[in-house]
């Protein structure tokens, strides 16, 4: 328990130790024409890519086995059946 109150404590006085000024990125400081507001945006479009990539090709995917399952059934179907033995 005393553990928990020093490093809490500890916590408490870095975070009113550290300047203002490291507690915003440069968009929500208001610099959106610098730098780092520009890698940002890059990091969020590269991320974005990744996303839409996975989820193409998983949808993707998901297309072939219904057109795989849809080929088969059509093959199925148009199949001749066997002929039926004859008994005598």
């Amino acid at each position: 328990m005393k553990k928990i109150r020093i490093l809490s404590a500890a916590a408490v006085w870095a975070w009113f130790a550290s300047p203002a000024s490291l507690l915003a990125c440069a968009a929500c400081f208001g610099k959106s024409d610098s730098n780092m507001a520009r890698s940002l945006n890059a990091g969020i479009f590269s991320l974005m890519a990744v996303v839409v990539t996975v989820l193409v090709g998983a949808s993707s995917f998901f297309v072939f086995l219904s057109r795989k399952a849809a080929a088969t059934a059509q093959a199925e179907q148009t199949a001749k059946p066997p002929a039926p033995e004859q008994t005598q």
